[in-house]
């Protein structure tokens, strides 16, 4: 039989509509990892922070929504937008960290499984659509198509649904300036077999796991407030070691990926990276462009959405990705046959990347 080719079939995502703008930061009080006061005004800590990381304000779920209503509505635009039956599907695969958390609480639930209870919003009738979650940080999604890939390329598979979602703003620590950084927000895709004689879809992957001193870069911890319960546990970065890590490593992944594909950086039109911070994707890419001796424009090659959406994790990929086929991003456009990169970091510490063609 035919080894196929393996496509999106159908793109889709979910942006909160509360806009949460860095000015509604003012009244916060943000502590030091001592629990002690910073020395200077908010204002002065958000003015730095939006340098820093381009954030300008970012979206959070309403207080009745959880991660896999999110889900759901990406999922049905995804399948509006495919050439496929929801009951043609063979998987559901959901990328998230946090399960569902409901609003004004700290507990995660994980049971049923969100893609399970995406499944039951689609109301999917067929029992051979399997449903799983998968925990991988914030490249969960762009490991997830990977898991599709590999699934359809062995001919098991023929239409796997791959959805990240997440309500970051849920188990953030509110003292932690770190919290700033962290939306909510959801995208899917329908990856599917293409049994077209061209050569297209997903070229080539990499991917790997840094586990020893990197394993904590990332990690859950109490709040700064030493008021506040022991128990409960919150995001904690280590922010300039993720920095370094991502710089030398993703740009080395995105090179793996090229290689395998058989795809020269010259031929790459955009780079979708993870949105966790403007300035360290723009020198991801800067990096990358190093390894070949090429000069490579940001603002030509790299479309952003931090600036307005935030940091939403496994979401931040496909979000753009739909923005990006739907001709939604201000001065980024992709036309058939053109090549392009996704790409991610996060904890555990995992990288991955894939090279797609149009």
């Amino acid at each position: 039989m035919k080894t196929p080719n393996v496509i999106f079939n159908g793109v889709g995502s979910y942006i909160p509509t509360n806009i949460v703008d860095n000015t509604d930061f003012l009244n916060h009080s943000f502590l030091q990892e001592n629990g002690e006061p910073f020395d200077v005004p908010n204002e002065v800590i958000i003015k730095k922070f939006e340098k820093i990381t381009g954030i300008k304000q970012r979206r959070y779920a309403d207080n009745d929504q959880l991660n896999s209503d999110l889900g759901f509505r990406a999922a049905e635009k995804a399948l509006e937008n495919s050439s496929i039956d929801k009951e043609e599907l063979d998987y559901i695969i959901y990328a998230h960290n946090f399960g569902d958390i409901e609003h004004e609480t700290n507990r995660i639930d994980n049971m049923p499984s969100l893609a399970a209870k995406v499944k039951n919003k689609l109301q999917i009738k067929n029992p051979d659509v399997v449903c799983y979650d998968l925990l991988f940080g914030c490249p969960g999604w762009v490991q997830g198509v990977i898991q599709a890939y590999q699934m359809i390329r062995s001919g098991f598979c023929r239409n796997i649904m791959v959805i990240g979602g997440e309500t970051l703003s849920r188990c953030v620590d509110p003292h932690d300036r770190d919290s700033m950084i962290f939306s909510d927000g959801a995208g899917a895709t329908i990856v599917s077999a293409s049994y077209d004689d061209d050569r297209k879809g997903i070229l080539g992957f990499a991917n790997r796991t840094d586990a020893n001193e990197e394993l904590d870069y990332l990690a859950m911890g109490p709040s700064y407030n030493t008021d506040l319960p022991k128990d409960a546990r919150y995001i904690k970065m280590k922010g300039r070691k993720i920095y370094e890590y991502a710089l030398d490593e993703v740009a080395a992944g995105i090179q793996v990926a090229l290689k395998r594909s058989g795809i020269f950086l010259e031929n790459i039109k955009k780079v979708l990276i993870h949105q966790a911070n403007e300035k360290m994707d723009a020198a991801i890419l800067r990096k990358l462009g190093q390894l070949y001796n090429i000069p490579l424009s940001a603002e030509e090659m790299m479309p952003m959405t931090i600036q307005e959406y935030g940091n939403n994790s496994v979401a931040t990929v496909p979000v753009m990705l739909d923005r990006l086929l739907r001709g939604d991003l201000d001065n980024h456009s992709v036309k058939e046959h053109d090549d392009i990169v996704l790409a991610s970091v996060g904890a555990g510490m995992h990288i991955n990347a894939i090279v797609y063609r149009i």
